[in-house]
């Protein structure tokens, strides 16, 4: 039987046709997608998002988690379309320290800022819900900056693209000409917004994400929203109380297959090895999401007996300890700001976790110190 799940149309770029892929409306019919085949791997990852939900209450806040979740789907994201930008660089632009890679770290704090709004949309009733509209204003603010100037931020491309190559005709792909965009994306509204399609939610997401990236309709950023789209996705039918899974992890480990898998339901309609690579990519994700909780509350339970037992803190080195895991690189400067209390006293109370070995000074300097909670850090960028 042959398999489809689209249509080529000649789009002409410069004087030069080629083809180009329109997708068929979703869901999949050519043939449709048995939900019963993937019931397992289903299973599987709605069990370890529970999961990994539930390990969330080993740490006093949900928001170290967040911090440090939210800012690794950001950096990965943005990793797979090249970015070099490593989460020390982004802990060091939060703290103010001299970056070197600025635009690089702009496009991950972008990335961030978009996510934010995103959620902050989804979660007021009075805001946006998953829409075109919605997806438009995230990439603005995704390509605010230097790198994003002439890529129409925030608008439907009005001409047409291509992924590989130099040019349309010897592209590894070309995506539906510009003017079957807003229709394409209607019909993808549509299916996100329809009450009855007999699919699971997370198969749903599935497809929404191989459909996005197929219609590709912006001239830039259309990976990082797609991905951002995944978590909208996963926000807007509960999968996953708290956005502490980075999918993107999974993703750039299997970047190969992840363009693989999405270009043979093109080339073959081959929907059924998309589903299941995605379904077990979320169980891997939030299995290690879940390790690395487990890893963190355990350091973090580690320091703060040590602390607890020195006979040198008092209630500045406690507070300041309790912020670390949202301020992992800092100055002295930062810490009286955030403690709101004198120069010495932040001083004081730096040293305390210093000479406990729970942060260490970076520069060597007796001057414009930099401290860094390096066990942490090194946790997390692993």
């Amino acid at each position: 039987m042959t398999h489809s799940s689209g249509i080529y149309v000649i789009s002409t770029t410069l004087g030069e046709p080629a083809r180009a892929f329109v997708p068929h409306p979703l869901p999949p019919v050519g043939p449709a997608l048995e939900p019963a085949l993937f019931a397992d791997l289903n299973r599987q990852a709605e069990l370890a998002l529970a999961r990994l939900s539930g390990v969330s209450g080993l740490v006093p806040s949900v928001d170290w988690l967040l911090y440090s979740a939210i800012r690794k789907e950001a950096l990965l994201t943005s990793q797979i379309e090249g970015t070099q930008a490593t989460l020390t660089d982004l802990f060091d632009e939060e703290a103010g320290f001299k970056v070197s890679n600025t635009d690089d770290v702009e496009e991950v704090t972008n990335y961030l800022r978009a996510f934010r709004w995103v959620q902050a949309q989804l979660r007021d009733p009075k805001g946006l819900p998953i829409s075109v509209r919605l997806l438009c204003e995230a990439h603005r603010l995704l390509l605010d900056g230097a790198r994003g100037a002439g890529k129409q931020p925030g608008e439907l491309r009005r001409s047409q693209n291509w992924i590989g190559g130099t040019r349309p005709g010897n592209a590894a792909f070309v995506p539906p000409p510009p003017e079957h965009v807003p229709g394409l994306l209607a019909d993808m509204e549509r299916f996100i917004h329809a009450t009855s399609t007999g699919l699971a939610p997370m198969i749903k997401v599935a497809i929404i994400h191989a459909q996005f990236e197929t219609i590709h309709p912006f001239l830039d950023g259309n990976g990082r929203i797609g991905r951002l789209l995944i978590a909208a996705l996963f926000e807007h039918w509960g999968l996953l109380s708290e956005p502490l899974m980075y999918l993107s992890g999974y993703l750039k480990q299997h970047q190969s297959e992840y363009y693989r898998r999405l270009s043979a339901i093109r080339s073959d309609g081959d929907w059924g090895a998309w589903v299941a690579f995605f379904l077990e990519g979320v169980a891997q994700a939030a299995n290690a999401a879940e390790q690395n909780i487990i890893q963190v509350a355990s350091l973090v339970t580690s320091d703060r007996r040590h602390l607890l037992q020195s006979p040198k803190a008092g209630p500045a080195s406690y507070r300041l300890f309790e912020m670390l895991p949202m301020m992992p690189r800092f100055t002295i400067e930062r810490v009286r700001q955030q403690l709101d209390t004198s120069f010495p006293t932040a001083t004081a109370a730096v040293k305390v976790l210093e000479d406990l070995g729970i942060v260490i000074e970076m520069t060597g300097q007796k001057k414009n110190r930099s401290y860094s909670y390096q066990g942490y850090v090194d946790l997390l960028s692993r």
